[in-house]
């Protein structure tokens, strides 16, 4: 599935802010074609105050760079632009640079899937620098919202622990392709189905939906609008009881149930959107077990999130199997973004002048970025677990002896035993614009979510005040990011 073109039909490549292409104006309008640079896409806070972060999003960025060219109405745009004087706002020379463009960069990226922590790279991008500008936004939009999203089930997933979990979210969701990431994004953290048909065409994803209220208040009574729905689709019977009566829809779901299991056929369930969630679960699941339905499911929506589903199953001792999520997930209602940036680590002139590291400094110490040409190790005690990450400079040898350091906090500092197992996480994607990476299919990136989630300690996955999983700088890198502060503010 390419999503730029069996979506959109049509180049995304002016999806990008204004600044990218002043930029890149910039290089080329004073010599600096062959000038390349080495930039890292990262956050700097889990989201939802959280312990883990889920990383997403590759797979539409893959399509993207592959589909990146600019069409002849896409530089006639360009070419109509003005500046403040009224003058075009770039000169034609690189209006044919731009129509002759071809991608050349090299990026680095961590698999989907993989559960990933503050300062790490989670793409890197190295080549021609002008080139490395012009892809900074769509990076960050599309690997921002998909990581947040795909965090977001994890959280619902662990709540919800082995009970069916649906997403819901589509008329709630910010737009068509916000939805259809979320959607995606969603699938990959941890739910098992969308009721997004689109999403589901174009992803693999499982759709799950039966009817609505308005279906119920189309008929003279409920009990009539069920024994149509039952005549109509016999093998997909999840009756939403709440329309009225809660009790009373239950007892009519049941005596529709029994008609169904003369047929042959089941009552998959009933579904609970709105009032006492606990108590009108608990009730329903005595009435449908007296009447011989053990096995029918008891589905739940309205406004949930991983809180309130932790709260009914482990507090409230609510009697539901199956949890649809709507709008606190597709919208990511309570943090509506990740604060994904993307920020330069080293320059060079060409390429074949050596490397020199940049730093961006800030009054806050968070807005301190690392330099350097950055991997990031993770590294695994004896029985598989996690036990640290490293953020190392790639083209320097690393010691014998490994220490990881903080940058927020030097006290905070772990020595990795020699021999310990490790995996290096940023893997080659793109070599010299050309694709080498093998694609998993949804089902392998949903899989390594649940097989990651497992290597990490309970602590971090905690809602409350998590544990923080040791990530820090590898020392020398730390050294050299320390000395970079102190010349840049000695020159002040």
């Amino acid at each position: 599935m390419n999503i730029t073109k069996d979506l959109y039909g049509t180049s995304l490549s002016l999806l990008t802010d204004l600044y990218q292409f002043t930029m890149a104006y910039g290089y080329w309008k004073t010599g600096h074609l062959n000038k390349e640079g080495v930039f890292h896409a990262y956050f700097r806070k889990h989201p939802f105050k959280g312990g883990f972060t889920v990383a997403c999003g590759l797979d539409y960025l893959i399509d993207f760079l592959q589909n990146l060219k600019f069409s002849a109405d896409e530089v006639a745009y360009l070419a109509s632009l003005n500046g403040s004087d009224g003058k075009p706002l770039f000169e034609e020379g690189f209006i044919d640079y731009l129509r002759d463009f071809k991608f050349s960069c090299d990026i680095e990226a961590v698999a989907e899937g993989t559960v990933v922590f503050p300062n790490e790279p989670l793409v890197r991008v190295k080549g021609p620098i002008l080139e490395c500008m012009l892809i900074e936004t769509p990076i960050l939009n599309i690997i921002n919202f998909q990581s947040l999203i795909a965090t977001k089930a994890a959280r619902l997933r662990l709540s919800a622990k082995d009970d069916q979990l649906l997403e819901f979210g589509l008329r709630r969701a910010q737009g068509i392709d916000g939805s259809l990431a979320a959607s995606r994004a969603s699938y990959i953290g941890g739910c098992d189905a969308t009721s997004n048909v689109l999403a589901g065409k174009l992803f693999g994803i499982p759709v799950k939906g039966t009817h609505a209220h308005s279906w119920v208040m189309s008929f003279d009574s409920e009990l009539s609008a069920f024994e149509t729905y039952a005549e109509a689709m016999p093998n997909n019977c999840v009756f939403l009881v709440d329309t009225y009566d809660t009790i009373q829809g239950v007892a009519h779901a049941i005596e529709v149930g029994k008609k169904l299991k003369a047929q042959g056929h089941e009552l998959n369930g009933i579904r609970l959107d709105s009032g006492d969630l606990a108590y009108l679960s608990i009730q329903a699941r005595e009435m449908l077990d007296h009447a011989g339905f053990e096995s029918t499911a008891i589905v739940a929506s309205n406004d949930l999130d991983e809180y309130l589903i932790a709260n009914l199953k482990n507090e409230q001792n609510a009697q539901i199997n199956i949890w649809g999520v709507g709008t606190k997930l597709a919208a990511s209602f309570d943090q509506p973004a990740l604060g994904g940036v993307y920020k330069i680590g080293a320059v060079k002139e060409n390429k074949d002048s050596h490397w020199k590291y940049k730093i961006k400094l800030s009054e806050q110490l968070i807005k301190v970025s690392n330099p350097g040409i950055q991997q990031v190790r993770r590294y695994y005690y004896p029985d598989g677990q996690c036990m640290a990450d490293m953020i190392f400079d790639e083209i320097e040898e690393l010691p014998t002896k490994i220490k990881v350091i903080d940058p927020s906090d030097s006290f905070r500092n772990k020595r990795i035993p020699d021999y310990t197992e490790y995996e290096d996480l940023l893997q080659p994607i793109f070599k010299k614009g050309d694709l080498v990476y093998k694609r998993p299919e949804i089902k392998e990136i949903k899989e390594r979510v649940a097989q990651q989630m497992s290597l990490f300690h309970s602590g971090i996955k905690r809602f409350s005040n998590p544990h923080i999983y040791p990530v820090g700088l590898e020392e020398s890198l730390y050294d050299k990011k320390s000395a970079l502060i102190l010349m840049h503010k000695n020159e002040e």
